[in-house]
């Protein structure tokens, strides 16, 4: 049963999509700086970016809301399909949601609804495995809702990156209404990626609860290749990334696209060639 606050959330909700108030192009879009390949983390966080227009809980927790940002239109356009991105930082609450602003505004002046989830992660009270992707599945069931009385519900794209990758493709397995799902760097093995010896890889066994050897069956509950993909999944990476490497840009029935010289952070920032290869990546999810 849904609480009071999730509740009105979704009545409020409901009433953005039953009667959605886009902003035009002409009142204000913010233009972000051209970035050669390999953006730092720092560069990212510094972006400019349109606060969201509402915060809407799909859960009791704190950490169970969604930022709505409404999408930027020119005169009598359409919003292109509503997209649902989770965003990465190891599944750490050391990294939180706020990095991904930039991100969030940029594709909504390029006429997406965007709906950015917080999450509870490593570190929080019930974060981890399997909390975290409880609170996925919970925002994803929370995100059909929002347009289960639409006459013209928008197609839906779940969007991740990194380890927000790795639960976009987890629930893109579940969730098969999705028009396409689209890693941006995604950890995909799970299990090979705790292998690992960088600060995010040997993270994994933090948010597992333990190493492979004793957490067998969560780790492969947890790991998207031993899942059948949605059936329109793109998995985009950089192949100067040294946080995620390129080679975990591979699952069965997934199409790969690899940018040379893109590194990890070049997805999240709108002024990089990956955010161009992303645009045209989200265009192809829609045909």
């Amino acid at each position: 049963m849904l609480g009071n606050s999730t509740r009105n959330s979704l009545i409020l909700a409901l009433g953005l999509f039953l009667a959605p108030a886009p902003l035009l192009a002409a009142e204000s879009t913010i233009e972000f700086p051209s970035v050669a390949a390999d953006v730092p983390y720092e560069e990212v966080e510094a972006l400019p970016f349109r606060p969201a227009e509402h915060k809407l809980a799909y859960g009791e927790d704190p950490l169970q809301y969604a930022l709505l940002w409404n999408p930027v239109l020119e005169q009598d356009a359409t919003p292109k399909a509503l997209i649902v991105f989770i965003h990465g930082g190891c599944w750490l609450n050391a990294y939180d949601i706020e990095h991904s602003y930039a991100l969030s505004t940029a594709l909504s002046q390029e006429g997406y609804a965007v709906l950015s989830l917080e999450y509870r992660r490593t570190g929080d009270a019930g974060g981890g495995w399997p909390g975290t992707f409880d609170d996925i599945r919970a925002a994803f069931a929370f995100a059909e809702q929002l347009q289960s009385s639409d006459l013209n519900p928008l197609p839906v794209i779940a969007l991740g990156h990194s380890a927000g990758g790795h639960l976009a493709l987890l629930a893109g397995a579940q969730e098969q209404n999705l028009k396409g799902v689209v890693g941006l760097a995604a950890i995909t093995d799970i299990v090979t990626y705790a292998q690992g010896q960088n600060s995010c890889e040997t993270a994994t066994s933090q948010f597992m609860g333990g190493d492979y050897a004793s957490k067998t069956a969560q780790y492969r509950a947890a790991n998207p290749t031993q899942m059948r993909p949605h059936a329109n999944t793109f998995l985009l990476q950089g192949s100067a990334d040294t946080i995620v490497s390129p080679s975990q840009a591979n699952i069965a029935g997934a199409l790969t696209i690899t940018l040379k010289g893109a590194g990890h952070f070049d997805w999240v920032h709108p002024g990089s060639p990956a955010f161009q290869t992303l645009l045209s990546t989200l265009s192809a999810t829609l045909q």
